[in-house]
C-alpha cells in the first residue's frame, strides 16, 4: 500500500514517514503546494496525509483538485487547526478523514487503515476471491483454509490485485504502486514479469483458484 505525505514541517515529516515505513507502507513525500501538485498529478496513492497550511499554497485546494481529477486516494487531513469549520469544509469536499496535531502515531495507522478499508474493501476488514481470502491488518494470506507464505513485495503486489479483480493493470501503474514512484527511472520493468511468475507458482501449488493473465503490450489482469 502506498501512501503520499503532504506536510512542510520536516521533524513531523521524517517521523511520520519512518514510523509507516516501519509499518510496510511504501511512503512518498512532499512539502510544498507545488511538488504535492506533480504527484497528485502524476501519480495513484491509497491514501493522502495533507496537510492543509502549506507554505506556497493550501491543502484545501489540493483537496479540490483531488476532487476534480476524480482520484480514488484516501484523504486524511492533518492540521494544527482544529476548528469546527475547517473539520466541516474538509469532510464536505470529499476528505476521508481529519486529525488534529498533535496526534499519535497509532492514532494516524488506525485511520489511515480505516480509511483505505472503506476505499477498497467496501468496509470489510479481508477481501476474498474465490478461495482466496487476504487479511491487510495481519498480512496474511490463506487458500481454504491454509495459509499462503509471501514475502512482503508478493503480498503488496497480490493486494493490489485482489481490490481490483478481473481489471487490466498496467505494468507501471503495478510498479509505481508496490515500489514506489521512482520506479518510473528504471531502465526496464522486467522484474515485474518475475514477481508475478513466483506469486503465480506459489497459488498455484496451493491449488488457488485464481490466476494472472498477461494482457499483451499492457500488463496483467486477477482472473
Amino acid at each position: 500500500m502506498k501512501i503520499l505525505i503532504i506536510e512542510d514541517e520536516p521533524a513531523l515529516l521524517v517521523t511520520v514517514k519512518q514510523f509507516l515505513e516501519g509499518e510496510k507502507y511504501v511512503v512518498e513525500t512532499a512539502n510544498n503546494f507545488k511538488t504535492a501538485t506533480e504527484r497528485i498529478g502524476t501519480y495513484d496513492y491509497d491514501c493522502i496525509l495533507l496537510d492543509i497550511m502549506l507554505p506556497d499554497g493550501s491543502g484545501i485546494e489540493l483537496l479540490k483538485e483531488i476532487k476534480l481529477l476524480n482520484k480514488k486516494d484516501a484523504v486524511i487531513i492533518l492540521s494544527a487547526k482544529n476548528s469546527v469549520e475547517d473539520k466541516v469544509l474538509g469532510l464536505d469536499l470529499g476528505a476521508d478523514d481529519y486529525l488534529a496535531k498533535p496526534f499519535s502515531l497509532m492514532e494516524l495507522h488506525a485511520r489511515i487503515k480505516s480509511a483505505i478499508r472503506r476505499n477498497y474493501q467496501k468496509g470489510e476488514t479481508t477481501i476474498a476471491f474465490k478461495n482466496v481470502e487476504l487479511f491487510p491488518d495481519d498480512r496474511k494470506v490463506f487458500v481454504g483454509k491454509a495459509e499462503l507464505v509471501l514475502n512482503r513485495k508478493e503480498f503488496d503486489l497480490l493486494y493490489y490485485f485482489m481490490i481490483r479483480p478481473e481489471k487490466v493493470l498496467q505494468k507501471t501503474v503495478l510498479a509505481e504502486s508496490v515500489w514506489g514512484d521512482n520506479i518510473d527511472q528504471a531502465d526496464s520493468l522486467d522484474f515485474i514479469y518475475s514477481q508475478i511468475k513466483n506469486l503465480r507458482r506459489k497459488l498455484k501449488e496451493s491449488h488457488a483458484e485464481i490466476d494472472f493473465q498477461a494482457v499483451y503490450g499492457i500488463g496483467y489482469k486477477l482472473i
